[in-house]
């Protein structure tokens, strides 16, 4: 008998586990963000996960496989096109995706950029794909001396607006932001719009928390719809909110990094008591895959390790705790995008047995029709529940 009140989802945001079978038509043959992580830091210390079975799903240097691991454990494949953020957290939750959001390459049209301009009042700079370190070097000087905003774009589908908060005040940078959204629908419309502002001076740039994505709202209902219907109230920690637009989830808090988000998620696990806490940790892409930095990649790793004591301690048999990933982003390739590639999932439960393999799922959303199924409301979305296999 599974009774489950509560489930508290954990998305390690990029930490993928080895290139999917289609990774050759996004460049990223050889992708392995954590394998290839684990290599080149010689080794992780990830003593709490690899006892829930993260060894067990691929070879991780450092992580030895468990012969009793405490949690279910398997690696699922990405059925939509693409490889970004919102497209992984959107078939999580049952919404798969016929189409690939738009990506720009060669940087946005002068259709789009001139209706942008003439709607902010200013010019602008940039317009072309980037890493975001490196193009707030390049142009964060002309920025604040023009006053223009910087636009820049990766190989996944976001509009990004960059700005130091002493030349664009940050309530106006969102309502730049905005505008975007509301220019950049049909075939132009991105799954993201990204506000990313910094301070500082020229050659000591820094990027600040105040970060805000602007989603596009998903055309359907999701699990997460589906669970406030059914009563269940659903609550998100780091950027959930701002993924689904806030359908289905009417209630967050916005965190400035994994620990921050790790605090957060433990003081919405002591005051809510029902439902799903969804939780993004999103340092693992923003500060060191992005940044091709494999030993902070490792850091980072090791230090969500260490506090997930404080996460399986206080579940009581009322609780299922799953720890999954949106894509990958790995660190060791020239690379500085995300990577098309499995994510892991781990699923423990007081009330399960030891764990063992549910295999590779062809689906990110067997993760929502699960939660659905285990807190027993009915979700007409894509992808199998694991329920039944995890009371074998």
């Amino acid at each position: 008998m599974l009774s489950i009140e509560r489930v508290i989802l954990i998305v390690l945001d990029s930490v993928g586990v080895g290139a999917l079978p289609d990774a050759y038509m996004y460049g990223d043959e050889g992708s392995n963000t954590l394998g290839n992580t684990a290599r080149a830091a010689g080794g992780l210390d990830l003593p709490n996960l690899g006892a829930l079975g993260l060894g067990n799903i691929i070879d991780v240097e450092g992580v030895p496989a468990v012969e009793r691991p405490l949690a279910f454990y398997g690696k699922m494949s990405e059925a939509s096109p693409g490889k970004d953020t919102t497209t992984g957290h959107w078939e999580m939750m049952g919404l798969k995706l016929e189409q690939s959001f738009p990506t720009y390459p060669n940087g946005f049209p002068p259709e789009v950029m001139s209706a942008f301009e003439i709607a902010i009042g200013r010019g602008t700079l940039g317009n072309k794909p980037a890493s975001g370190t490196g193009i707030m070097e390049e142009l964060g000087e002309e920025h604040m001396k023009t006053g223009k905003p910087i636009i820049y774009t990766s190989a996944d589908s976001v509009f990004q607006i960059t700005a130091h908060e002493e030349i664009i005040p940050i309530d106006e940078l969102y309502r730049m932001c905005e505008i975007a959204r509301d220019i950049l629908r049909g075939e132009h419309a991105v799954g993201r719009v990204i506000a990313r502002p910094f301070i500082g001076t020229p050659g000591h740039f820094t990027r600040t928390h105040r970060r805000k994505d602007f989603s596009l709202k998903p055309p359907a209902k999701t699990v997460l719809d589906y669970a406030q219907d059914a009563g269940h109230p659903v609550y998100g920690v780091g950027k959930i909110k701002e993924i689904f637009a806030d359908q289905g989830v009417p209630e967050g808090i916005h965190t400035e990094n994994n620990m921050h988000g790790v605090d957060e998620l433990l003081k919405a696990m002591h005051g809510r008591t029902k439902g799903i806490i969804f939780a993004n940790l999103v340092d693992f892409d923003t500060q060191w895959g992005h940044r091709n930095d494999p030993q902070g990649y490792a850091q980072g790793l090791a230090a969500i390790d260490k506090r997930l004591p404080d996460i399986l301690n206080p579940l009581d048999e009322g609780d299922m705790l799953i720890i999954t990933a949106d894509h990958g982003c790995d660190p060791t390739t020239p690379s500085t995008d995300h990577s098309r590639e499995h994510v892991p999932y781990l699923i423990f439960a007081r009330t399960l047995r030891h764990g063992r393999s549910l295999g590779t799922r062809e689906t990110f959303a067997d993760i929502g029709k699960t939660i659905a199924d285990v807190l027993g409301f009915e979700a007409p979305v894509y992808g199998t529940s694991m329920k039944s296999e995890l009371l074998v």
